[in-house]
């Protein structure tokens, strides 16, 4: 099992990385379209209105990935990189909880500290 955990941090800190990149379409893409106001429960008119503000939000969320997969593609010399985009990940997480919905505690921070865990686990420098 031991020897299975570095593989286990790597494919969750991927699908964190793949769900950010999901974020990013949602925001950036489809913010206005019937999927993405019903993903997010808005009417035609708050999203028109807030869809400035939610395409920043989505480019955030692509920064994210793009940190992710580039510690995933540095190997062992991702961790710091892991380290660091896997907390921001968190800390993103716990303040859109805050503020915005209780949902994104559980969708975003959760699944980012469980592999950060992992990264730290199995990955020690």
């Amino acid at each position: 099992m031991i020897h299975s955990m570095p593989t286990a941090a790597s494919l969750l800190t991927a699908l964190v990385a793949l769900l950010h990149l999901y974020f990013l379409v949602l925001e950036m893409f489809l913010w206005t379209k019937p999927y993405g106001r019903r993903v997010f429960g808005l009417t035609p008119e708050k999203a028109e209105l807030t869809r400035s503000l939610a395409a920043n939000q989505g480019l955030y969320n692509g920064f994210l990935a793009a940190g992710l997969g580039w510690g995933l593609l540095a190997g062992t010399d991702g961790y710091t990189i892991k380290v660091f985009f896997l907390s921001c990940v968190i800390i993103a997480g716990i303040f859109g909880a805050a503020t915005a919905s209780r949902k994104i505690l559980w969708v975003q921070a959760v699944p980012g500290a469980v592999a950060l865990a992992l990264v730290c686990l199995t990955n020690r420098p």
